[in-house]
């Protein structure tokens, strides 16, 4: 099994740990009082949280989840959304050379996360797209 890794800095780690406790439906695997690391079966994911005490610029556009249906994107939004999160929804929205169902979250350093599904590609490309 192949499993992505993502480290990312945050300036709260409590505030950050609770954010990614909702939008990852899982504890922490691991937990210091200077990193947190979670890790999730769907995606397979292992996101460690470092606390730092600035956050800042544009080193990620943002993150994503692939899913497999826009079944599945409805219900992690829903999900999302009854614990206390804004989504902002995008549907039949042509991104990234595809066309696609996809909702947007805001950790609380500003990283964005969309959880989408790819209906199918196009030759075209929107300049607003797949900037969060």
């Amino acid at each position: 099994m192949t499993t992505v890794h993502i480290g990312l800095n945050v300036r709260d780690l409590e505030a950050s740990k609770t954010f990614y406790e909702n939008m990852l439906g899982v504890t922490p695997e691991k937990e210091k009082h200077d990193y947190i690391k979670f890790l999730t079966a769907d995606p397979n994911l292992n996101l460690t949280l470092t606390p730092t005490e600035q956050v800042e610029g544009n080193q990620i556009n943002h993150l994503g989840v692939q899913l497999k249906s826009k079944d599945a994107v409805t219900k992690h939004k829903e999900r999302l959304e009854k614990v206390g999160f804004f989504a902002r929804e995008e549907i039949d929205t042509t991104c990234c050379y595809a066309v696609q169902d996809k909702f947007w979250v805001t950790d609380p350093d500003g990283n964005e996360w969309e959880y989408f599904y790819t209906k199918n590609d196009v030759d075209e490309i929107d300049d607003k797209c797949c900037t969060g």
